[in-house]
């Protein structure tokens, strides 16, 4: 399995995916959620403890609480779904029936970057 050589241009296509989506950085979840699908990318095992594992090192990262990062994540999934952009059908593979979880949204976005191929 190839892996990403350079955690900056992960970083960089992040935003640029969230952005598509509809998510500016003017928002503090913009920086949470990136550096939280980064991290999942990095280490897929991170989302099957999100509020345990994932969170907390979001929260380290970012000096704030775990509760303080989910929240955020939660708030930047709320104005994605709310902008229903074509990104999500074509990023996911079907339209959606419902607003993902944090923990869906976070493992369908790091799955897209971890078949993604490397540049």
């Amino acid at each position: 399995m190839e892996t990403w050589r350079d955690g900056e241009k992960l970083l960089s296509e992040i935003y640029d995916l969230l952005y598509r989506m509809g998510l500016t950085a003017n928002y503090t979840g913009f920086f949470r959620i990136s550096y939280a699908i980064y991290l999942s990318v990095e280490n897929p095992q991170r989302l099957a403890l999100v509020t345990k594992w994932l969170y907390p090192e979001v929260a380290r990262h970012y000096g704030t609480t775990w509760q303080a990062v989910e929240r955020n994540i939660r708030s930047a999934i709320a104005i994605i779904w709310s902008q229903k952009t074509p990104i999500l059908t074509e990023l996911f593979g079907a339209p959606l029936p419902a607003k993902p979880r944090n923990a869906q949204f976070l493992a369908l976005v790091a799955g897209h970057f971890s078949l993604s191929p490397v540049a």
